[in-house]
């Protein structure tokens, strides 16, 4: 260890290498940092270079490294071991170019994603990619994760966001393809072998995102609505009359809403509770303000019209519309009415999740030792999150539940993970998602980039 920490030593200032008891000030997760970080050291870089440094030597001892981002991560991405070494992004924090007329943002991977919003809305920009963490997570381990969010129906996942990136691979070498090309159909979009990986076959250092134009206009309602088909009727009906301005399209399950609006929430419940079986939120964005709410307005009345919905309250100002979103991007309520806590972030195909998460539901309350479940998520990318309140946080309890939720997906197609990744509390159940034939193709990978299994070790396979 001594050697390791020389080594370490002679390529980064003393004050960003952290052993010892300073290593125990930290933690690996940002909802656990009551709990001390157990590893041999943590190394925070400043640059690409810097990290290109550090991994040679790791590779040079045969070192294992972690990597650590926002630690927003919810399954056991960023959880270490006294033997790994952990290098952290929190110095690596600069937006380095806003480009309006390429549309683009070049930054490093501390970059924090609320940071980045902003930078693009001084231009007249958007960086469409959003969710709760926003505050917290950063892009490396936004990218690294493939992070999705509100904004998926029309602006896809962090993938599609992405348009060149900088990566170190596991023997130092450093891949740089900052290019701000929309087209490149120069070979192997090797890019994408790291967009996703949870930086196991590379440690990305620097990103050139996408931007669009900031919309002039956005709309917002929340709908009661007394049944999934005609949840999906709605999607379908408002999608095709927006024209592609349709941003997001959130539902709620009836208990969800009313934790998510009832004290100690601080939203008070725009519809009342227990009147409907699903809550759907719509958004719109577009470039027009009075056309585009006449539009989405006279859309609602039509579907009130034609049964889709039994009842709709629009936002009817920007300070309401941030209220309305706040139900759904507030987790906090939902986490802190459960005395132990497991979450879920399943994929379905959209006509079946009714059926196949209502089944798990009835399933889950089954268990004695399951005293809630909350259900919600995008329905139309087929993403459904639970958060399942347990009375204890037992080992085989954890395992009945997790069977009872991923099992099910198998048959129908479905994702033991949507956006949240597999880390290493899901890698037991990637079979359910993945072929053998395709797992085994990733382990070929794996050992390709990174035969020394130094990075990010037991994350995924």
């Amino acid at each position: 260890m001594k050697r390791l920490i020389e080594a370490l030593s002679s390529c980064i200032a003393e004050n960003r290498i952290l052993t010892g008891e300073a290593v125990k000030d930290r933690y690996f997760h940002i909802w656990q940092a009551d709990q001390p970080l157990n590893a041999l050291a943590v190394v925070l870089p400043k640059t690409t270079q810097e990290v290109s440094e550090l991994v040679k030597i790791c590779n040079r001892h045969h070192q294992p490294v972690v990597l650590h981002g926002g630690l927003t991560n919810l399954v056991g991405g960023t959880e270490t071991t006294p033997q790994e070494v952990v290098i952290s992004f929190e110095k690596m924090n600069q937006i380095e170019e806003v480009d309006p007329t390429s549309r683009t943002i070049t930054v490093q991977a501390g970059v924090i994603l609320e940071h980045v919003q902003k930078a693009a809305a001084e231009h007249g920009l958007l960086f469409p990619l959003n969710f709760g963490a926003r505050g917290s997570a950063q892009m490396g381990g936004i990218i690294s994760t493939n992070a999705g969010g509100l904004r998926v129906l029309r602006y896809g996942m962090t993938r599609q966001l992405v348009v060149g990136l900088e990566v170190v691979l596991a023997d130092g070498t450093v891949i740089s393809g900052l290019k701000k090309l929309i087209k490149d159909n120069s070979g192997y979009d090797l890019k994408q072998l790291f967009i996703g990986s949870e930086g196991t076959l590379g440690i990305i250092t620097r990103a050139v995102l996408k931007l669009v134009e900031a919309p002039k206009s956005r709309i917002s309602a929340l709908a009661g609505i007394s049944t999934y088909q005609k949840v999906v009727e709605l999607l379908k009906f408002m999608d095709q009359g927006l024209a592609g301005t349709l941003s997001s399209f959130e539902v709620m399950w009836p208990d969800t809403y009313k934790v998510l609006t009832t004290p100690p929430a601080n939203v008070t419940p725009p519809l009342p509770h227990d009147h409907h079986q699903y809550y759907v939120l719509l958004d719109s964005m577009g470039s027009e303000n009075a056309g585009d709410q006449i539009r989405f307005q006279n859309l609602l009345e039509l579907a009130l019209e034609q049964d889709m919905v039994e009842d709709i309250v629009p936002a009817t100002s920007a300070s309401e519309i941030d209220r309305f979103w706040s139900i759904r991007e507030n987790v906090d309520p939902m986490v802190a009415s459960c005395r132990f806590v497991q979450q879920f972030d399943i994929s379905l195909p959209v006509p079946k999740i009714a059926e196949v998460a209502n089944g798990i539901i009835e399933n889950l309350y089954r268990i004695s030792e399951v005293e809630k479940v909350y259900a919600f998520g995008h329905i139309a990318d087929g993403n459904i999150h639970l958060v399942v309140g347990k009375t204890n946080d037992d080992d085989e309890l954890r395992q009945r539940i997790n069977q009872l939720v991923y099992q099910p997906l198998k048959t129908v197609g479905g994702s033991i993970s949507a956006e949240h990744g597999i880390g290493v509390h899901k890698k037991e159940y990637l079979h359910l998602s993945r072929t053998d034939e395709e797992i085994e193709l990733m382990k070929i990978l794996k050992r390709a980039l990174d035969p020394e299994n130094l990075l990010n070790p037991g994350k995924i396979i």
